[in-house]
């Protein structure tokens, strides 16, 4: 995780609020005069008072009391359009980054994507994406409408006095910007401790979800629940910490508010005693002051509030710019036909451990190739190779007597079909799932291409067919279905070159065999890549490979 100060992170928020910076001038606009006409009700009130007492006034206490009415409507009014204007800009900016954060997550996928938390990258997209609200509606309008409404004030209360007029900045400088710095020092990384730890809990409570029957079939259902309360334990002692920053910020804002209160009145006092200033020097600009610290006080419960919302911003600005492992290539020409591909001479290695070395192999047009070995020998990641998936440290995989990292990837994810050891399915429909291999397919498409993966007739028994929700990851499904559904989108797919991953390791000996049948006659016009460990699933292969320490033999 990269290391960001706060003012880092502040600019590079701010800088997505480009698009929207009419909208933003707006609410800043209605923000000051809005706290300006709640702060003038006060200082009206102390002109009616000064008529009352027979002291020279801008005005009747008639008048006042018209203004007054005027004035609160008006900040009603304005409120309502600050607070309108900065939700839509908040939550059109939240929509922006959750679109920005799936396209960064589908250019880390899959290689960057495989060492992340599934749970911790959930708790992003939606906790942390939220909390950039405070930042948006009520961090960003408020910081400006402090600093234009602070050079009103000083101005008018100046106008009595230079020294009172110095008061008053020096009180909106202490509550605005050095009460907040403090206690954002004060506060330390609680902040984003508390958010990785709310997303490492993520991540626990999904696993347990997911791993339910393992945890009831061991009865280890006790350790996961007391490990589920330290961890909640932990994370609630962080945000106690937090709230006890929050709590330190508001005792203190609230002081410094009251000390600055009793010195202009004390200043002002001393001035009307040496002169310079009337019994309305005293008066208005303590009126004025007392009544003037809302922007002031806003910015100060910043200090605590936006620890937490520059921690989830800092998380979500690791995502977007973390550098994916293989970059999507575009611009290229499109190969036009498929006449084979070939491995030359690769070198593979996760960290520093080599997965393949000085791995070639030929894979002729049309051909059905077997791949066997042990588990981690390398076969399934020769076959993310020629998905691009990863990139080779060494060698070169071409495809069509092109090397893959100088063709288009949306043509060669067009022209391969990839299947899978776990089959992954949405929480959707079993033909909205199909689809996800042809958009456009036809509702005969999808039953020819299950009847391929000896499917449809177990589709065709189920209440609603085609139609049935898979309930989520596919759980309403065994294995095998789930495979065998993952063997149809490969059929609908139509690819060139189908590399398939254990494709019937979830499946019986009679449903094995009705799909080797498949594949053997629906891709005998097809280049097919086969890995498995069963010495069966390879007799409908030209040539078998055996792969030994990343190595071909």
């Amino acid at each position: 995780m990269k290391k960001r100060s706060n003012l880092q992170i502040m600019g590079r928020l701010i800088k997505e609020v480009k698009p929207l910076s009419g909208y933003m001038s707006l609410s800043i606009l209605m923000g000051t005069l809005g706290n300006l006409a709640a702060t003038f009700i006060t200082v009206f009130g102390g002109f009616a008072v000064l008529d009352v007492l027979g002291i020279s006034a801008p005005m009747s206490v008639k008048a006042v009391f018209i203004t007054i009415l005027l004035l609160a409507a008006f900040r009603g009014a304005l409120r309502y359009g600050e607070q309108g204007c900065n939700h839509y800009i908040a939550f059109r900016l939240l929509a922006l980054f959750r679109h920005k954060v799936f396209t960064a997550l589908r250019k880390l996928c899959p290689a960057k994507l495989e060492t992340k938390n599934k749970g911790d990258l959930i708790n992003l997209i939606t906790s942390d994406i939220e909390l950039l609200e405070v930042f948006y509606a009520h961090t960003i309008s408020p910081i400006a409408i402090w600093f234009i409404y602070t050079i009103v004030m000083v101005v008018f209360i100046g106008h009595y006095s230079w020294i009172l007029a110095l008061v008053s900045l020096a009180a909106y400088l202490a509550v605005g910007v050095l009460v907040p710095v403090i206690i954002s020092h004060s506060s330390k990384d609680y902040g984003l401790k508390f958010r990785n730890g709310s997303g490492s809990l993520s991540t626990y409570v999904l696993d347990g979800l997911r791993g339910l029957n393992e945890i009831n079939q061991y009865d280890s259902g006790e350790d996961r629940v007391r490990e589920m309360g330290e961890r909640t334990d932990a994370l609630s002692e962080d945000q106690s910490k937090l709230k006890n920053v929050e709590g330190r910020n508001m005792a203190i804002t609230a002081s410094v508010i009251l000390l600055f209160d009793i010195l202009m009145i004390f200043v002002s006092v001393l001035l009307f005693r040496r002169g310079t200033v009337g019994f309305e020097g005293i008066l208005i600009p303590a009126l004025a002051l007392i009544s003037s610290f809302g922007p002031a006080s806003a910015l100060a419960a910043l200090g605590s509030t936006l620890q937490g919302t520059f921690a989830a911003g800092s998380r979500v600005l690791d995502i977007l710019d973390e550098e994916p492992e293989v970059e999507e290539i575009t611009g290229k020409e499109p190969t036009e036909t498929f006449t084979g591909a070939k491995a030359e001479n690769i070198t593979f290695r996760y960290g520093d451990e080599d997965v393949l070395k000085d791995f070639s192999l030929e894979i002729p047009k049309n051909s059905h190739i077997g791949i066997v070995g042990k588990s981690g020998s390398g076969k399934s990641t020769f076959l993310k190779l020629l998905m691009r998936f990863w990139k080779t440290q060494k060698g070169s995989i071409q495809i069509s007597d092109k090397d893959i990292n100088e063709i288009n990837t949306t043509d060669l994810r067009n022209r391969e079909a990839f299947v899978t050891q776990e089959t992954e399915l949405f929480h959707d429909t079993i033909a909205g799932n199909l689809r996800i291999a042809k958009e456009d397919a036809t509702q005969e498409e999808l039953e020819e291409a299950c009847r391929k993966a000896s499917i449809h007739d177990f589709i065709m028994s189920l209440p609603d067919g085609y139609e049935t929700q898979v309930g989520e990851l596919g759980d309403t499904l065994s294995a095998g279905e789930r495979q065998r559904i993952g063997l149809a989108r490969a059929f609908l797919h139509d690819a060139d070159l189908v590399l398939l991953d254990e494709p019937t390791s979830n499946l019986d000996s009679l449903n094995e065999a009705v799909v080797l049948k498949s594949l053997n006659e629906e891709c005998e016009d097809k280049t097919l890549v086969l890995v498995s460990h069963r010495k069966s699933t390879m007799r409908i292969c030209d040539k078998e490979y055996s792969v030994e320490n990343g190595r071909m033999s």
